[in-house]
């Protein structure tokens, strides 16, 4: 059974790294409009260190907390990462930062302090800061001609990131979860440098 749930991990990890790694090499020009709207989406989320980072602590942490976390950590970030991308991408651009900011710093203390936080407190916070996220990622939207494409690669890109999160979560709970407490502390001082700078 324990091999089993390895293969898988490994299986979903890969996936993961071939979604991060793909659109890389294929988002140049010379694709038509709409692929390249999708293909956007899905390598926007690996060009800002404070979105990517934050996005694989919700998957660190949701493997930290185990059980039903590892699902609905993750589900509802996406899910209101959506919300926030097509509702608040008019929020003021101070507001939207320092969310961005905020989230760094408190999921990067809950991993760093392996904080075990219940489901009915972790998925209103991550959900919260997912709304600030998905605010940064649809500024876009408005200007794009197939906006709803360029939401499902960005989407598809942070399940992947997500992903990779769990994957290495998973990894430092067998191995040393000092490498996990590691990933938190970047986080926090990311967004300590960012909160500075």
């Amino acid at each position: 059974m324990k091999t089993v749930r390895v293969k898988t991990v490994h299986r979903c990890s890969l996936f993961a790294l071939l979604c991060l790694v793909g659109p890389l090499a294929q988002a140049h020009p010379g694709h038509e409009p709409a692929s390249l709207s999708f293909f956007q989406g899905l390598v926007h989320p690996l060009l800002g260190l404070d979105h990517l980072l934050a996005m694989l602590i919700v998957g660190v942490w949701a493997a930290q907390i185990g059980g039903r976390a590892r699902v609905w950590l993750p589900a509802s970030f996406v899910a209101l990462m959506a919300v926030g991308a097509l509702t608040l991408h008019a929020a003021s651009l101070p507001t939207m930062e320092g969310g961005i900011v905020v989230s760094l710093l408190a999921l990067g203390l809950a991993v760093a302090l392996a904080w075990r936080a219940a489901l009915p407190i972790a998925i209103p916070l991550v959900g919260l800061f997912a709304l600030f996220h998905g605010a940064a990622h649809g500024i876009e939207l408005q200007q794009l001609a197939h906006p709803l494409l360029y939401a499902s690669g960005f989407l598809i890109q942070t399940a992947a990131l997500h992903l990779v999160g769990l994957a290495l979560g998973a990894y430092a709970q067998r191995r040393d979860s000092r490498f996990a407490r590691a990933a938190g502390w970047l986080g926090v001082v990311v967004g300590a440098g960012l909160a500075l700078g």
